[in-house]
């Protein structure tokens, strides 16, 4: 499964990084694309393994605001 969260106030490789990490801790996430330009995170994922609650909550653990 696919998904694109909207993630807001990503602004450098820090950001990607801190994202890219809390969702791929995740059980279930396989692949995170970040895109800071357009504030896209393609996430792929096990369907069943994990939620999009969860996912969500891992990043505004980070600090970012999911749209």
């Amino acid at each position: 499964m696919e998904k694109t969260l909207n993630v807001q106030g990503m602004t450098c490789g820090h950001c990607e990084s801190a994202v890219k990490g809390a969702l791929g801790d995740l059980d279930g996430v396989k692949d995170v694309q970040v895109s800071l330009d357009s504030g896209k995170v393609d996430v792929t994922y096990e369907e069943g393994k994990v939620t999009d609650e969860q996912m969500k909550e891992a990043v505004e653990d980070q600090g970012y605001d999911v749209k």
